[in-house]
């Protein structure tokens, strides 16, 4: 279906005021957005806008009840100058399954990347270059019915805005596995990517800081010592060669693109790879006997984030230097390679976008 985008053009961009030899993450924002309104039980008024403030009702009741879902992907250039988009049917897929969860409207496939193409055509000359650097995408869906009480809401708003951005960690992360705190239960939202997964970190992250630790490995809320992600990425560990990481299939953590993508070239490498439950007592038993090659995080904001350190009650578990872990190493360059159309495609994981 072709959808009549309305495009309203800001009259002065901040590029040009903008300092992209100091981006950080999540700090600058592009000149415009898409937004498109649902209501009386469909989509519609799509149009790209400035990047602006949003009016809100007092009452509105995604910020009282916590109906939000969102997405993150990014865009990067080719040396033909093409807009690359890593793997995107997979991150309306998943927006879709956590608007279900969360008893929200799916957004079409075909308005998603319309709009899409659309909105990065226009902001193209935001897109940064060099290594580390791309154009971060926030896709979210949020419930705006003026109205107070725990129900499905009728009205909708969807969202994309992007933002130019470097690495999100600058170096290897120290992360902490705490048995204090719980992310998810089976049957639970952990799956989703629903904003009430993520402000549940904030205190205990402000905690393990104080201990020298970035992030927290989250355990099941049950056992308390099942591994089941990082508070910002899915978690990978290596034990004597082997790559292990914790399974989906309880629906407690995030299907990450990026974890799916990593699987997929370890298959590929003919790397062995376990998708199955791991104890924080496996990962410090391996640690003990020298078994403990590598760990690391997989996700798009940080693509692959290798671990300096992991810390469980009083004991801290080192890993090995950086240059010595193969395997991290080897993806890192693959998927950064394949992101910017350095080698072949040769899963079908680029979204080319030729400017207009």
């Amino acid at each position: 279906m072709n959808y009549q985008i309305k495009v309203n053009k800001t009259t002065e961009s901040r590029l040009a005021k903008e300092d992209f030899s100091d981006l950080g993450f999540g700090r600058i924002f592009s000149d415009h957005m898409f937004v498109a309104d649902y209501d009386n039980g469909e989509w519609g008024d799509f149009r790209i806008i400035p990047f602006d403030y949003l009016p809100m009702h007092p009452a509105m009741s995604s910020i009282h009840y916590g109906q939000t879902v969102f997405e993150g992907l990014k865009a990067q250039k080719n040396d033909k100058g093409e807009i690359i988009v890593f793997r995107p049917e997979k991150n309306v897929e998943r927006l879709n399954k956590s608007a279900l969860r969360m008893a929200m409207p799916e957004v079409p496939e075909d308005l998603f990347f319309q709009a899409l193409d659309q909105l990065l055509n226009i902001e193209n000359e935001w897109i940064p270059g060099g290594e580390g650097r791309s154009l971060y995408i926030r896709p979210y869906l949020f419930a705006t019915d003026e109205f107070i009480g725990i129900r499905r809401s009728s009205k909708y708003k969807f969202i994309i805005f992007t933002s130019p951005v470097a690495s999100y960690y600058s170096e290897p992360v120290k992360v902490y596995a705490s048995d204090e705190y719980v992310r998810a239960f089976p049957g639970g939202t952990g799956f989703a990517k629903t904003a009430g997964n993520y402000a549940r970190a904030i205190h205990p992250v402000e905690e393990i800081n104080k201990r020298g630790y970035q992030q927290i490995l989250w355990l099941d809320g049950i056992h308390k010592k099942f591994i089941q992600e990082i508070g910002t990425m899915n978690f990978f560990v290596v034990i004597d060669g082997k790559v292990i990481t914790p399974s989906l299939e309880e629906g407690t953590i995030l299907p990450g693109v990026t974890r799916d993508s990593v699987i997929a070239l370890l298959k590929e490498w003919n790397i062995p790879i376990e998708e199955r439950k791991i104890s924080i007592d496996e990962v410090a038993d391996a640690h003990n006997s020298g078994q403990l090659d590598d760990a690391f995080g997989a996700g798009t904001a940080a693509t692959i984030s290798q671990i300096k350190a992991i810390g469980y009650k009083d004991d801290e578990f080192t890993l090995p230097p950086f240059e010595e872990r193969t395997i991290s190493n080897r993806l890192l360059e693959a998927l950064s390679a394949i992101k910017t159309g350095k080698i072949e495609d040769t899963h079908n994981w680029l979204r080319v976008i030729k400017p207009v």
